[in-house]
């Protein structure tokens, strides 16, 4: 019997191929389109979501139910000792809490982990975790390193439209409209597991500037005395945008040239509350053990 099972959702930007891959299991988030469910990257890919997205389609997120969620864990749990369950950030979902009220469940075969991450940060924490498993890591010990790192961290977003920010109740329509009358743009954070107003400002190019700023205030302030080349990582993500993304990268590069990089869509169960066309950076610190 093999010993530790590494399971995420597609929050992770993992997808099922990749997973078998790499050898650890995600889990689809669920999707009610105009009243049908649909699972991300199951039976709702990319292009398909920013379609219905584009056509106002009436979508809502949701999570696993739990009987989906221990029907994974007991089928690993035939093959292996015990899980290291990575759920999105719970300051941003409910799936972690529900995860954690299962997981009790289990007698300490199930580890939930909540380090504060989502998309290209949370994908790293899975690669992590199955590093750490390889390496000879109980369950137990790869949640400790997580969540002890779990600060290490920082992402800033900027947004195409108001629009979906608005329909979550996040702003009002009032705001709405003055801000896309004026063509301002916000810029958000996410540290410490929550989603934060970081800065407003007029157009995606000052965005863009924003958050590079930002991403070196970070290095000189959270992330001072540590070499970015070898100690820290740059990641990026983007919401249907695939050319301006592509140009995005090309800026972040030229602007951190020699950090380790790497770049993928953010999940729909994100782009569902702010849009297409959003940009992402986030700087991580690399995990050592």
């Amino acid at each position: 019997m093999e010993k530790v099972a590494i399971v995420t959702d597609s929050n992770s930007g993992i997808t099922q191929k990749q997973a078998g891959e790499l050898g650890v299991s995600v889990l689809p988030m669920p999707f009610y389109i105009d009243g049908i469910l649909y699972f991300e990257d199951i039976t709702l890919d990319q292009p398909s979501f920013y379609q219905k997205l584009a056509e106002d389609a009436e979508i809502h997120t949701s999570q696993p139910t739990p009987d989906d969620l221990m029907k994974l864990w007991d089928t690993l749990l035939e093959q292996y000792e015990s899980i290291v369950h990575i759920p999105m950030s719970r300051g941003l979902s409910g799936s972690c809490a529900t995860a954690q009220t299962l997981a009790a469940e289990y007698d300490g075969r199930v580890e939930v982990v909540d380090n504060h991450r989502i998309s290209v940060t949370l994908r790293q924490s899975v690669l992590d975790a199955k590093r750490l498993a390889m390496a000879g890591k109980t369950a137990a010990e790869i949640k400790e390193l997580l969540e002890r790192t779990k600060a290490e961290s920082h992402i800033f977003i900027t947004l195409e439209t108001l629009k979906y920010l608005k329909r979550g109740g996040r702003i009002t329509p009032a705001a709405a409209a003055i801000g896309t009358v004026l063509n301002l743009k916000p810029v958000l954070q996410i540290d410490g597991g929550k989603l934060d107003a970081y800065a407003k400002v007029r157009g995606k190019k000052q965005a863009r500037e924003t958050m590079i700023d930002a991403i070196r205030m970070i290095l000189q302030t959270k992330f001072a005395g540590l070499n970015p080349a070898k100690d820290l990582m740059l990641q990026a993500a983007y919401t249907g945008n695939e050319a301006e993304a592509s140009d995005w990268k090309q800026e972040l590069l030229a602007a951190f040239p020699g950090m380790e990089f790497y770049m993928d869509p953010l999940s729909l169960s994100v782009a569902c509350h702010i849009g297409q066309g959003a940009l992402a950076v986030a700087c991580t610190k690399k995990l050592e053990f």
